[in-house]
């Protein structure tokens, strides 16, 4: 065999196990059964936060760790560890986005994200008598 066709292989094969490890690891949005059903994987779940249960924030060896419990789209319900600062406004936001996976009966989330309220609602805004020129002269 060439060089070339040699070269050629290895970079087809770099290529097919690159295409099947972003297949595998591709992030998908699930609800807590789903994801209890496949510990140890990765999901995203999209839920609200349960403000009558309690939040709670200690201090784990060197780092945070925040927990509270959560409801996903489909109702169901999971205790959720994360390890980091509770994020500011966390009791007001509307949606929260975890991405993280199940050990145990704990869902372990390792990036969290917030959909809060929006600051501006345009039944709030007062115009006034102000007028704007959007001529060129």
């Amino acid at each position: 065999m060439k060089k070339t066709h040699i070269i050629a292989l290895i970079f087809i094969v770099v290529a097919i196990g690159a295409i099947i490890s972003t297949v595998y690891n591709a992030d998908t949005y699930a609800s807590f059964e789903e994801a209890r059903k496949h510990p140890g994987r990765e999901f995203h779940i999209i839920g609200e936060l349960l403000k009558d249960k309690p939040i709670e924030e200690r201090v784990v060896g060197n780092s945070l760790l925040l927990t509270f419990f959560m409801t996903d789209n489909q109702g169901g319900e999971s205790m959720v560890h994360y390890q980091g600062a509770r994020p500011q406004d966390f009791e007001k936001s509307d949606q929260v986005v975890l991405i993280g996976k199940f050990e145990g009966e704990q869902f372990i989330a390792t990036s969290l994200l917030l959909k809060c309220p929006s600051k501006y609602n345009p039944d709030d805004l007062e115009m006034g008598d102000t007028t704007f020129s959007t001529a060129v002269q």
